[in-house]
């Protein structure tokens, strides 16, 4: 190629472009692109201050809601300046007019505009790299219109098996798709469940009902989609299922006993996260989570005990914060028989009253103020006992039972009241014989 070659070529492209600078028509797109920009800046700030939800920053501790509608606020402008770049894209085709700047002014504002979507939505540092390498630039050959000729490639490479034909094509969509699907399922599961959990009228019973049927319902959908993009034809699938449905129904059992057992304990509101429940078997614990086949149960030692669904629908089970936190305990402890016994219960009684958590007071019930009384009378003194009721159960930080037993100790010491302890006489018997 000669030095004239060239100068010919580069003058051929500066006519070309001069041309299109000069063109009416590329000044008027030019214009409308400006003022498309303005409007959608005026008419997004114009919807974005009329909602509190988006005018307004919300805080950490506000509701998720309030977060997704600030958050979508932010992209007004992007979408409004998209809508009006497209409606004049289509009126200038309805004109037949070569609306080429448009177009490119739309791609631009499409790919900006997923770009910010991905910065702002998206956390995972290997989704946003696969988001941005492999799926904008997906996008951005669908916008200008050179996808199929990509797609008809990948699918000339195939791969016969039997009577499957697997191609390239295939397997990218699958890929992709899948990867998207997933991934919108998780970010969709997530915001669904944080909605229903925060919703304040639901208990919490309920609230964890919404939640599982959600997550199934939703994960069940994306695994259809997914079949349908595998080209699987859904109506045959429909008889094979059945089939395997009523084999992993005989040897799911379990699974599924615990799982509708799960359901009917939200439903019947019969347990509750945070009650302490006893099983028949001794275990006890608060509820802290339940999961679609068992349920999270902690210690006061620092133990997550799983147990299966069922054994709270087939056992016996102690709940003993259901309905009310106020439980009532007791101590015991004995006293001599020389003791002047209504002296030292009411001395015993408003030494107990004095433990901040016990339930005691002029303003509190009778029946749930500290008691004192005789439970039986031993073999070297009165056995008594005192009951109190308090809020919670008597372990962990709450644990008062060794409190109360020391102030009762303490107490009859400084009142000289003995604690007696077994005592045994021992008889010799003279049997009126003199040694040899």
């Amino acid at each position: 190629m000669t030095i004239d070659s060239i100068k010919t070529t580069l003058q051929g492209y500066w006519d070309t472009a001069l041309a299109h600078i000069t063109d009416p028509s590329v000044h008027l797109q030019a214009v409308s692109v400006i003022s498309v920009y303005i409007v959608a800046f005026f008419l997004a700030r114009i919807f974005r201050n009329a909602m509190p939800v988006t005018r307004n920053k919300p805080s950490e501790s506000s509701h998720s809601i309030q977060m997704l509608a600030y958050k979508l606020g932010k992209f007004f402008f992007p979408i409004v300046a998209i809508v009006l770049l497209k409606v004049s894209t289509v009126l200038g085709a309805q004109f037949q007019f070569d609306a080429w700047l448009l177009n490119i002014a739309l791609v631009i504002a499409v790919m900006i505009f997923l770009n910010s979507a991905i910065e702002e939505f998206v956390k995972s540092d290997n989704l946003t790299l696969f988001l941005r390498f492999i799926v904008l630039p997906i996008v951005f050959l669908h916008l200008i219109g050179v996808l199929p000729f990509f797609t008809q490639a990948l699918s000339s490479v195939s791969l016969n098996i039997g009577n499957i034909e697997v191609s390239l094509y295939g397997l990218v969509r699958v890929v992709v798709f899948g990867a998207l699907l997933f991934w919108m399922g998780r970010a969709s599961n997530s915001i669904g469940q944080n909605i229903i959990r925060n919703h304040k009228t639901l208990d919490i019973s309920t609230k964890e009902v919404f939640a599982k049927l959600f997550e199934v319902a939703l994960f069940c959908v994306i695994f259809l989609l997914l079949l349908n993009i595998m080209g699987i034809n859904l109506t045959a699938l429909a008889v094979f299922g059945g089939a395997v449905g009523v084999g992993l129904g005989l040897g799911l059992q379990s699974i599924a006993s615990n799982f509708i057992s799960g359901i009917i304990i939200l439903l019947d509101r019969s347990l509750t996260v945070g009650d302490y429940v006893e099983l028949d078997d001794g275990t006890k614990g608060f509820v802290r989570e339940f999961k679609m086949r068992y349920a999270v149960l902690e210690t006061y030692d620092g133990k997550d005990i799983l147990v299966p669904n069922e054994k709270f629908i087939n056992s016996l089970l102690v709940n003993w914060t259901h309905k009310d936190s106020k439980q009532r305990y007791r101590i015991d402890f004995s006293v001599a028989y020389k003791t002047d016994i209504r002296a030292m219960c009411e001395i015993v009684k408003e030494a107990v009253a004095q433990h901040p958590q016990v339930i005691s007071g002029e303003d509190i019930p009778f029946e749930l103020r500290p008691d004192c009384e005789i439970d039986s009378f031993g073999d070297s003194g009165v056995n008594m006992f005192v009951e109190f009721w308090m809020e919670g159960i008597d372990d962990g930080k709450n644990r008062v039972g060794g409190d109360l037993l020391l102030i009762v100790f303490e107490t009859l010491r400084e009142h000289n009241i003995e604690i007696p302890f077994p005592q045994r006489e021992v008889k010799i018997l003279d049997t009126g014989k003199t040694p040899e």
